[in-house]
């Protein structure tokens, strides 16, 4: 699994005019599934989310995870994180995971960091999204897992 997280002030997702996730401070986070993942891969991409330490603390340090500043996490599917880039001038999708595995493992990580975190929104998948976000920082990191 890839995942885009983004550290922010405040970020939402809307689909057909209509906000359907929504945080205030927290992380951003666009999630790639490719075929190889498996549940244990969103188990640990989901740990890494909660406990990755990109907030600073008293001292301006990044000392401090999603958890400990008590911060919102959003969830978006983003099969384009999985595109092959290396050549030509059109990405490639053949690194993504189908269509059924990849909602099968967004959901179950949604699921997860629901049972995990209190404060957990996401956008839908497959749809057409616009997400609007202010990225604190910018602070954004690429984890894979």
């Amino acid at each position: 699994m890839k995942a885009l997280l983004q550290r922010v002030r405040g970020a939402r997702v809307e689909v057909g005019g209509e906000v359907v996730g929504a945080i205030d401070q927290g992380l951003l986070v666009l999630v790639g599934v490719e075929p190889q993942d498996t549940p244990a891969s969103a188990d640990k991409l989901l740990h890494k989310l909660l406990n990755y330490r990109v907030f600073s603390d008293a001292e301006g340090k990044m000392n401090l995870s999603l958890r400990d500043v008590q911060g919102g996490l959003l969830l978006v599917s983003q099969f384009t994180l999985a595109a092959d880039t290396r050549s030509g001038m059109r990405p490639s999708f053949s690194k993504a995971a189908p269509p059924a595995l990849g909602a099968e493992l967004f959901d179950y990580l949604l699921q997860q960091a629901r049972t995990l975190h209190p404060a957990v929104g996401s956008g839908v998948f497959g749809a057409d999204m616009q997400v609007h976000l202010v990225n604190d920082g910018p602070v954004t990191f690429l984890l894979e897992v």
